[in-house]
């Protein structure tokens, strides 16, 4: 059997990472600037926890934005809980890291997405496939011989 390097998965573990970096500083200092976050996420993950009212209203997936108003703001290595309001009304919540579909900051125009392979293909069987977003999206470079700028 030949070794290879399993990219997706480091790719996985640097992003998720990197979202618990930017949390963790939050959690220490607040929101800098005008950056705040969109965070989407699997709501039937198994250790998503929220109220049942707020899981009956997304039974599927779920965006939070983290700006004006949160509080007790906690991270681990295994994800992060957090109280926001929803109409006037506290709700704690836990979030896995790996329950993550998407971490955006509209402010800065960076975003990442957490992609499964179920999601764009039923019939592969991999586990999981990353893709990381910039945005805006840049058009490809352009490849121009030197040989062009030479005094001949």
């Amino acid at each position: 059997m030949a070794r290879s390097i399993d990219y997706g998965n480091l790719m996985h573990r640097a992003m998720r990472g990197l979202i618990q970096s930017v949390l963790a500083d939050v959690a220490a200092h607040g929101l800098p600037g005008a950056h705040h976050f969109f965070i989407t996420f699997d709501t039937t993950h198994p250790e998503v926890q929220m109220a049942d009212w707020l899981k009956e209203r997304y039974p599927t997936e779920m965006t939070v934005v983290i700006q004006h108003w949160f509080e007790n703001l906690n991270v681990t290595d295994e994800g992060f809980s957090i109280t926001l309001n929803f109409g006037n009304n506290p709700e704690p919540m836990v979030i896995p890291f790996d329950a993550l579909r998407t971490f955006v900051d509209p402010s800065v125009e960076f975003g990442l997405r957490f992609e499964t392979q179920e999601q764009d293909d039923e019939d592969e069987e991999d586990e999981d496939d990353i893709e990381v977003e910039e945005e805006p999206e840049r058009q490809a470079a352009e490849v121009v011989s030197l040989d062009q700028f030479r005094k001949h």
